[in-house]
């Protein structure tokens, strides 16, 4: 917020939205037996003296329920595609074909199950945090608004109690969308 101006409600919001978004984000990149394209979106690859995200260097398919398939554009990479899949603790095991690397999804242990739920309780503690930064943040820019007169303090009071409603509003929906992953994560 630029010093002199009314705090805008509408911000705050948006920040928080985003903040579920990441949590989406991060949902889909855990593995839950099924097959998901999403699942390769975190894997970072060591190519071209970088590492880079897998999707730039090849498409991810899902070709059936249990596997999913992707075409290396560049020869040069399939070892490294190959290996950064098999190190990114997925627990996958790919199989080279040519350019194309085809990876069963192997179904998961119960312990593996918990593991994973445990991981996806922590995503969902991160984005809660980070809802509440913006939530601190909309309330030390309402205090320093009042003070510097910008608005009233019925105003100030009024805002805190929408930035609040915000809030929890927005933690419900991480809990919600943690509550759907976790049921998931642990269907058979």
């Amino acid at each position: 917020m630029a010093s002199g101006e009314k705090p805008a409600i509408a911000t705050y919001r948006s920040r928080m939205d985003k903040a579920v978004a990441a949590l989406k984000e991060e949902f889909g990149s855990l593995r839950t037996g099924r097959a998901s394209a999403g699942l390769l979106d975190q894997v970072m690859v060591d190519a071209y003296g970088s590492s880079v995200p897998l999707n730039t260097l090849g498409s991810v398919s899902v070709p059936e329920p249990r596997s999913i398939s992707v075409s290396v554009w560049d020869r040069a990479v399939v070892v490294s595609v190959e290996k950064a899949i098999r190190s990114s603790g997925l627990g996958l095991n790919p199989v080279v074909e040519g350019q194309n690397l085809r990876i069963p999804i192997p179904p998961l242990t119960e312990d593996r199950r918990k593991d994973l739920a445990k991981i996806a309780g922590k995503y969902a503690e991160q984005q809660k945090i980070a809802v509440r930064n913006v939530r601190r943040d909309a309330m030390d820019d309402l205090k320093r608004a009042e003070k510097d007169s910008i608005i009233t303090q019925d105003e100030q009071k009024k805002m805190e109690g929408e930035v609040q409603k915000i809030t929890d509003e927005h933690v419900a929906k991480i809990d919600e969308a943690l509550k759907t992953k976790e049921q998931e994560i642990m269907q058979v």
